[in-house]
């Protein structure tokens, strides 16, 4: 199965040594959307800002790789803090209305001190 690696000027090149996704078959594989404006960096303390911010950086990637939010099969969703849980998932039914994708959440450190969530997720494209 041949990969394709998703690159557009739309999406930031990551900091890091990892591709925002890959496109292997009819699957794209999504690098952790962070809660980050890819000009201006964390957009807020507040959880609820970060994760919907992820969200949409999810969305994106997505976009620019010919998938959507709702070809989304799998969510892993990295929280700092349990007690945010409610909140992601309020954000959850509202970006995965119906059909909501499985998904994991552990409770980690993540790697900036003020990032409190990363999204990755495993999309499917039409052949």
């Amino acid at each position: 199965m041949k990969q394709q690696i998703i690159t557009s000027p739309e999406l930031p090149h990551p900091k890091a040594v990892y591709s925002q996704a890959v496109k292997a078959g009819n699957f794209i594989f999504v690098a952790g959307q962070a809660g980050v404006d890819f000009k201006t960096g964390i957009v807020s303390e507040d959880i609820e800002k970060q994760a919907r911010q992820a969200f949409e950086n999810l969305a994106l990637v997505l976009q620019v790789a010919g998938s959507s939010m709702e070809q989304v099969v799998k969510t892993t969703v990295w929280l700092r803090d349990a007690d945010h849980f409610d909140i992601l998932n309020e954000l959850y039914a509202e970006y995965f209305p119906t059909n909501p994708p499985a998904r994991s959440t552990p409770i980690v450190g993540l790697p900036k001190s003020n990032l409190k969530i990363s999204i990755e997720a495993v999309s499917i494209v039409n052949p």
